[in-house]
């Protein structure tokens, strides 16, 4: 039996999100109409949390997706395609999101962290991924086009409080040298 070949589209990504530990949405954009409610969009996703949290693998083909996700201390990463989606291209959009991120937060990932720098972590997935069309796998680009290194900013033009954030980083660094 023959089976039919999909068209080929520009529109790869179903969703991409990060949860925490115990399931519950930090991010979540959703590109198409598969999960048209939030309510669906939970469920799915403390769906997928149960299925893959105790898991070793990168991949899993779920409710008629191609998931590919990735956990760190407290998070949970991942990007949804569909059935015929080339897994490498969703796991290259993975990682550039995880390593975007990761930049940003100086290799610091972690709830915390990434919840006092969330207007950085959109702008990054924004950079990434744009109505499910993929725009850019690089993370470094993406940290680029964010910019939201407080090393980049002039003294005179910081808050106090990202003067103190900036102070204290450097001390933890020296201390770990």
């Amino acid at each position: 039996m023959d089976m039919p070949v999909a068209e080929p589209t520009l529109y790869i990504i179903k969703a991409i999100g990060i949860l925490d530990h115990d399931a519950n949405r930090i991010i979540a954009k959703y590109y198409d109409e598969h999960f048209p409610t939030v309510k669906e969009q939970k469920a799915f996703e403390k769906n997928l949390y149960n299925k893959t949290h105790r898991q070793n693998a990168e991949i899993i083909m779920f409710e008629g997706l191609t998931c590919v996700y990735r956990s760190n201390v407290d998070l949970y990463f991942f990007v949804v395609g569909s059935a015929q989606e080339n897994e490498l291209i969703l796991t290259s959009v993975l990682n550039a999101f995880y390593d975007s991120i990761s930049q940003m937060l100086r290799k610091n990932v972690e709830k915390r962290t990434l919840l006092d720098n969330l207007d950085g972590v959109f702008l990054a997935l924004d950079e990434i991924c744009d109505g499910g069309i993929i725009l850019e796998t690089d993370s470094s680009a993406v940290c680029q086009r964010v910019a939201l290194k407080s090393d980049d900013i002039p003294l005179g033009e910081q808050t106090v409080a990202q003067v103190l954030q900036s102070a204290k980083e450097q001390i933890k660094w020296s201390l770990l040298k």
